[in-house]
Formats: structure tokens, sequence, C-alpha cells
């Protein structure tokens, strides 16, 4: 049951992101107009510390009017590695310069409207450097104790999917 994208044509485009309007051919012969929203890649990074408390920020998204724990995260730049995309992100959101960085996981967030990609990173090493760059992105940066992840994603603490999803691995990964 495989749908082929016979052809894309740009509707809109700027430098965050680009809608097409997709000529689409259904199994079963028929054609489907779909509109796809194209997305640079996303990179997020956090830390667990010694006392498993995990480095998270506080913030609100104002599209969904919505508070919620969050890792530090933003978009790729042309020619950046994620990786190193994720590490720029933490240290200019949260004032922490996380230290050698392992992949997490990649999720893609609305793979039926969207191509994103969101590539999450962790560490256990991170150097204070100061007071955030981007402090504006967030109300508050704490560590938070890894074991409290799973009841404050239950209690809708932390909204975003792809968050959840990375929070959720990190916690299966440290503390099983």
């Amino acid at each position: 049951m495989q749908w082929t994208n016979l052809n894309e044509q740009t509707v809109y485009e700027n430098r965050w992101f680009r809608v097409n309007l997709a000529d689409v051919a259904l199994p079963d012969g028929h054609h489907l107009d779909h509109f796809v929203i194209r997305l640079r890649a996303v990179a997020a990074a956090t830390v667990v510390n010694g006392a498993n408390e995990v480095l998270l920020l506080w913030r609100h998204r104002f599209i969904t009017d919505s508070w919620g724990w969050e890792i530090a995260a933003g978009v790729v730049e042309e020619g950046e590695q994620p990786a190193a995309a994720a590490a720029r992100e933490m240290e200019e959101e949260t004032g922490w310069r996380p230290g050698p960085l392992r992949p997490l996981l990649t999720v893609e967030p609305s793979n039926g409207l969207t191509d994103a990609r969101h590539h999450f990173y962790w560490g256990e090493e991170a150097d204070w450097t100061g007071d955030p760059v981007d402090g504006f992105e967030s109300s508050r940066r704490e560590w938070i104790p890894l074991k409290l992840v799973p009841d404050m994603i239950a209690r809708g603490e932390v909204p975003a999917a792809g968050m959840a999803a990375g929070l959720m691995m990190l916690h299966h990964l440290r503390l099983g």
C-alpha cells in the first residue's frame, strides 16, 4: 500500500520552511493533491549528572499556549552536523557546555505532513559557561531527577511528543 510522490511544486518558502504541493499516486491508481511541509533538521541535547538529574528548560510555547519541560533544541544550520548543533543549542539555551554527546534517538514528529527529523543526544558531563545567550528561550533551567520523568510526562508536563520520547529513552537507558 505504498503511496508514490510523482511531483512537487513549491507554494511558499522562507528561511525556516517550504510548503510544497505534491501529486501523489495512490495504490488504486487515483491521484491526490497533498501538502508537504519541508523543514530543516532539529537537534537537541541534554546532560545527566552523577545524581541522575537531567538538565531541562521550562518554557512557554505561544502556538499551543502551553507550558512544559523541554530539552534544549534548535535547527541544524547548513553544513553543520546534528551533534554539533545539539551541543551549540544546549550551551546557548542553558549556559552549560556539554562534554562528549551520544546519540539518543531520531524521531519524525509529524511524518504525515512534514519531513522534519529531530535528533536527540545526551551526555554525562557539562561545564557551566555562564548565563545562557538565549535566556529568552525559557523561564528557567533546572536539574530534574530523571526518576520523575515518566510521571511528569503522564501529567502532561512534557507536552512535546519528541521531547517525551527522548526523555523516556534516556530514562530507560539510565534507570532501566
